[in-house]
């Protein structure tokens, strides 16, 4: 698997992160903390499943935030996590 793509998927998940925390809404804060505790571990070890499992519940929580308040998530970031959420799932094929 390529390490360039796991750091794409892990730039990705930060970036979300970075935005549920700006939303900052009660249901999120635990999606928050699980998503922080996988870029750290990330850093630690390279291993990119905890990245990919919660990246996957992340996408979902973008697009239903996006869907109540479209002005809180922009399109770039769900679109950048899609991104890397696929090629993930494309290397590890």
């Amino acid at each position: 698997m390529s390490q360039k793509i796991n750091d794409v998927l892990r730039n990705e998940c930060q970036v979300t992160l970075e935005t549920l925390t700006r939303i900052n809404t009660p249901e999120t804060a635990e999606l928050q903390s699980k998503l922080a505790w996988c870029l750290g571990s990330y850093d630690y070890d390279k291993n990119p499943s905890g990245l990919y499992e919660y990246g996957v519940v992340a996408l979902e929580t973008l697009k239903t935030l996006k869907a109540a308040n479209p002005r809180k998530v922009t399109k770039k970031v769900i679109d950048g996590l899609e991104v890397g959420l696929r090629n993930f799932e494309a290397s590890r094929n």
